[in-house]
Order: structure tokens, then sequence, then C-alpha cells
């Protein structure tokens, strides 16, 4: 029988760089909130033994594809503890809003619905730790969105402290180009040295992401956009872009501006959750 699963968005509300690992990964400090909007798994458990995806994605093989991998990763996991049947399948279909390379965290979170959602349906009894174990060898920001709870990350993002910021309203907006993770990283112009702070005084703080100088120099669309919205309100960049988003008090603000955005942005409303539509779904199930 087929169910329904949200894989919501996150925003990173800030974002500071504070070190280079000698692996050539970056120490972070980040707070992320979830979105009330996102992509939607449908999947329907079976006995063919196969993780089927039914919606492939163009360009990305299916062994490549961070849903399969997820499901595959926790059928492994699974099975060497012996909770889960060879002859246990999956078929899965997505559908797609988050655009691809926009920050906003799309592909990590449909590897954390396929992970939670088949632990749940397979009824394989991994506990959130395990599951988050399993989610971070497929990317750093897959637990946050396993353990469903706004959160302060640090390291590479791995380490979380739960966190409840305000709830706001967002305009994000897509400038229409695609940005890869590492052509931010490996920027030589990148700021590396944000000094280490606590939350509460980061809270106290006004929000930033240091990436943002990086992806307006190298993007001009990006940098146009910002421009813009920061007209009508405190915008930024959500993680290494492309994606910006701008905050409002109320719904009906946040549309207000929308409606005047120039024919080149797309975006969407949202609202800042701080429980993951994710989560809500799995206690509700």
């Amino acid at each position: 029988m087929m169910s329904t699963w949200p894989s919501p968005a996150k925003l990173n509300l800030f974002l500071y760089i504070t070190g280079r690992r000698p692996d050539g990964y970056h120490n972070l400090q980040t707070l992320f909130q979830f979105l009330d909007y996102g992509d939607t798994l449908h999947i329907t458990p079976d006995r063919s033994g196969r993780i089927q995806l039914l919606t492939p994605v163009e360009g990305v093989p299916d062994e490549q594809n961070l849903i399969v991998r997820a499901a595959q990763a926790l059928k492994a996991a699974a099975q060497a503890r012996r909770s889960l049947p060879e002859h246990a399948g999956a078929a899965i279909a997505i559908e797609k809003r988050l655009p691809m390379g926009g920050g906003l965290g799309g592909g990590s979170s449909n590897a954390a619905t396929a992970l939670v959602a088949l632990n749940h349906l397979w009824r394989t009894g991994l506990s959130q730790d395990e599951l988050a174990a399993i989610g971070v060898r497929l990317g750093a920001d897959v637990p946050v969105f396993i353990r469903g709870h706004a959160a302060f990350a640090q390291g590479v993002g791995e380490v979380l402290q739960p966190a409840e910021p305000a709830e706001k309203w967002y305009l994000v907006a897509h400038p229409g180009v695609s940005i890869a993770t590492p052509q931010v990283f490996n920027d030589p112009d990148l700021t590396r040295d944000s000094p280490i702070r606590s939350l509460p005084a980061l809270l106290q703080r006004p929000f930033h992401n240091d990436c943002e100088a990086v992806v307006r120099k190298r993007f001009r669309k990006v940098d146009e956009l910002v421009s813009w919205l920061l007209e009508y309100a405190p915008s930024r960049l959500t993680g290494t872009g492309a994606c910006v988003f701008a905050e409002f008090d109320t719904e009906s603000a946040a549309r207000q501006v929308l409606e005047v955005a120039p024919p080149w942005v797309r975006g969407f409303i949202a609202r800042g959750v701080n429980v993951s539509p994710l989560q809500r779904t799995l206690v509700g199930g």
C-alpha cells in the first residue's frame, strides 16, 4: 500500500565558516530551520527485493541517486542485524519541487525521508541515532532532517544542538542558476576565519552567511536577487545558494513582495517551522 511522506526544505538562517580542516572540509556554525514546503515521496513497500525509483532524475543514474542509496544503506544495515528479510523492497516516486543546487537541502532531505519512512514501513526498528549514523555517510545535512528539529550545527554540520528560532514567513527566491557546493568552498576569497561563538551570542547578532560575498561575486543573478529583495526585507543566501530568502512577520507581507518580483525570479512563500513536516508525519503515522 502506497504512503506519502514530506521531504521538506531547510534554510540556513545564518552560516559562519570558522576554519578549514586538514581533510579539506570546513568547520562551520549554522542555524537550520525547516520550511513547510518541499518535495513529496510516494513509497510502496513490496516483496521484490529491489529498490525501484519510478521517477528517475535526468542526468543522475539511479545508483547515484540519494533516495536509492539511502534505501539500500538502510536495507543493508537492517539485514546485518537480521531485522529485515531479503525479499523486502520498495517502489518510490518523488514529486520534485525543490531546485537542485539551490541550497535548500533537497537531496539530503530526500535521503532522510527515504530512511525515516522505510524504517517505519519495513519495521526495521533502527533508532534515530542509528539512522543519523547512516545518513551522515550520505551527506553532512542528512542527520538534521532525520532528527526533524531546528538545530544549531557545528563541525561540518553533523554536531547538532536543538534550537528554537522564531518561526517567520519567508519568500524564497531562485535566480535560475545552479551552484555546486565545491565551487564555493574552493574559492580562495571565501571567509574561513569567523570567530567561534556560542549560540546565545550568535542569536544576538545580525544573521549573516559567509558564503554570500563569494556567490554574489561569481553569480550576477544572485547578486541582483539579493539587491532586489533587500529593498523589502532582511534577505540573505541559504547554504551555498543559489536560493535567497527574505523574512517577514506575516504571510501577506511576503506575498505582496512576490507579486512584484521581476519575471526572471522564481519563488514561493513558506513558513519556517522548528518541527519538520516529516517528523509530524512520523508521529501522526
